[in-house]
């Protein structure tokens, strides 16, 4: 049984197909990289894999259930947790308060959350774990509005794995870094346990083939290779749809 499964996915809007006929299956554990230049469709997949999105034909299941009709809570239920391009972090609470959001998980109310969030954030032990191991322990207290754009990433990252989820999806996790920051958030999917499964979004093509064992490549809404990394670096097509695109920038 693998994390996720999916068999002939596609998304179509009006006439136009975003994704069309994607089938693909990430094993327990692994580490892949959605790659393809902009426009092919990658978070297009991935709003259809986590909910946000209907599919608009064939079939997802996660650890083996069927989901593709599955409301977004559910499949939340099941141990998926992804982040978005944009940030989505709660910016008057603190990052204490934001990560022990990300502790409760989906399973009470939301402004039950709130409360609990500001009354008991620091005194979780999970919390702590967490900020250390994001790298934001000495900001706990700090307001997310305050933090900069890579402390933003690190603590997405950090509600993304609070409530250890099973499945966690990464949009775009490099986006407006720096090349120190981009060190930083390496190190920290370095850092992701074994048990937890990755897919994440990446345009800059070293740090995708760095972190992930096996790499999807995504044109005009198709799969167009896959393979190792190594695999990937060499293949003639993708050099010319994706490196070929970059270079000429």
């Amino acid at each position: 049984m693998n994390a996720l499964f999916l068999q002939g996915v596609s998304k179509r809007f009006g006439g136009l197909y975003a994704v069309s006929d994607i089938t693909m299956d990430v094993a327990h554990g692994e580490r892949r990289a959605l790659i393809g230049p902009n426009g092919a469709g990658k978070t297009t997949l991935f709003n259809v894999i986590a909910g946000d999105l209907p599919a608009s034909g064939g079939e997802i299941n996660l650890f083996g259930q069927n989901v593709t009709r599955m409301p977004v809570h559910r499949r939340v239920g099941l141990g998926l947790r992804r982040t978005y391009q944009r940030s989505a972090l709660f910016d008057a609470l603190t990052v204490a308060q934001n990560l022990y959001l990300g502790v409760l998980g989906p399973n009470r109310g939301h402004f039950d959350m709130l409360s609990l969030a500001q009354k008991d954030a620091t005194r979780s032990p999970r919390v702590a774990e967490v900020a250390e191991s994001v790298g934001l322990v000495d900001r706990l207290e700090a307001c997310a509005g305050e933090l900069s754009h890579g402390e933003r990433r690190q603590l997405e990252f950090g509600l993304a794995i609070a409530s250890e989820p099973r499945l966690v999806m990464l949009d775009e996790p490099m986006s407006g870094l720096s090349p120190e920051e981009r060190v930083k958030i390496v190190k920290l999917l370095e850092t992701l346990p074994r048990k937890v499964t990755l897919l994440l979004i990446e345009h800059d093509m070293d740090v995708a083939l760095s972190v992930a064992k096996r790499v999807t490549v995504l044109h005009e809404g198709r799969v167009i290779a896959e393979g190792s990394p190594e695999e990937i670096s060499a293949n003639s097509l993708v050099q010319q749809v994706y490196l070929g695109e970059k270079l000429n920038d």
